[in-house]
């Protein structure tokens, strides 16, 4: 089970690294799925591990020069906040509406993130109030379901904040970190950790997290941003199928795929990298 979850977790990693997020879309169902943990505790171990694994991306981006401190900075205190109240709240939900909350609000961003196209012109800038409602709903939204964010975090900085595709990555790494061990904060108190296994996963996912950071300087901005979308996308009905009935996850399903039919109508991937947009 060890050797498993660490192979998993170097790619969840690679993953992180790569697109800035969806380290715990893929943690959290392994952690439940393969893995076979409590969700609650599978949620406690998702922040942990992909708050290690964003510190180590987020360093590599900074080095690139695609990492916006001062958006992030804002943008980071108020989801660390968010995300405490969210880990605290979430010992009153039941584990399955917890997953299923998650699900729904993955396959909602992946649409948002598809019908955005890379080449959609200036973005108005996230200003300090907007940045901290954002932070703050993100983080609390994160903080229920053990997310570390990124698969919201990023559609916000560049639907919202003006940040090419790049600076959102490297910029959501940062808040990720800040966000998950403030989320990890709120559920241990209340959880049973494996450390064994958390140390496992992390370090796996730490190695795979360096090595999606460089490559997401080689790939296509917008190339990047369709990828994220399709992965939280599927993630999302994979969890629709395992925890509700055959016939709403079928409704669900023929819903999402409309959605993403109306999101990709007309549109072409752009192959050229963003320019970067003036924002905070």
């Amino acid at each position: 089970m060890l050797v498993l979850a660490a192979s998993l977790s170097l790619l969840i990693g690679v993953v992180l690294g790569t697109l800035g997020g969806g380290g715990a879309i893929l943690t959290l169902p392994m952690l439940v799925y393969a893995v076979g943990q409590e969700p609650k505790s599978a949620i406690a171990t998702s922040l942990f591990v992909v708050g290690a694994t964003s510190v180590v991306g987020m360093t590599v981006h900074a080095r690139a020069g695609t990492l916006r401190w001062k958006v992030g900075a804002m943008f980071g205190l108020a989801a660390m906040a968010g995300a405490y109240g969210g880990g605290r709240i979430a010992h009153f939900i039941p584990s399955a509406v917890l997953l299923v909350l998650f699900a729904t609000v993955m396959v909602v961003t992946g649409t948002a993130m598809l019908k955005r196209k890379g080449a959609a012109g200036p973005v108005q800038a996230l200003r300090f109030g907007g940045a901290l409602a954002l932070g703050s709903a993100v983080g609390t939204l994160s903080g229920l379901v053990g997310a570390g964010g990124g698969f919201l975090i990023v559609p916000a900085l560049t639907l919202f904040g003006g940040l090419a595709m790049r600076e959102a990555i490297g910029t959501s790494l940062f808040v990720i970190a800040l966000q998950s061990f403030a989320g990890f904060a709120g559920h241990v108190t209340h959880v049973h950790l494996d450390w064994t296994l958390v140390l496992v996963i992390t370090t796996t996912s730490l190695v795979g997290g360096v090595a999606g950071a460089v490559l997401s300087t080689k790939v296509s901005a917008d190339g990047l941003r369709r990828a994220f979308a399709f992965l939280v996308i599927a993630m999302g009905l994979f969890m629709f199928a395992k925890e509700l009935s055959a016939v709403t996850a079928g409704v669900a399903a023929a819903f999402t795929l409309l959605a993403v039919l109306w999101a990709t109508r007309g549109s072409a991937p752009n192959l050229h990298p963003e320019a970067p947009r003036g924002s905070l």
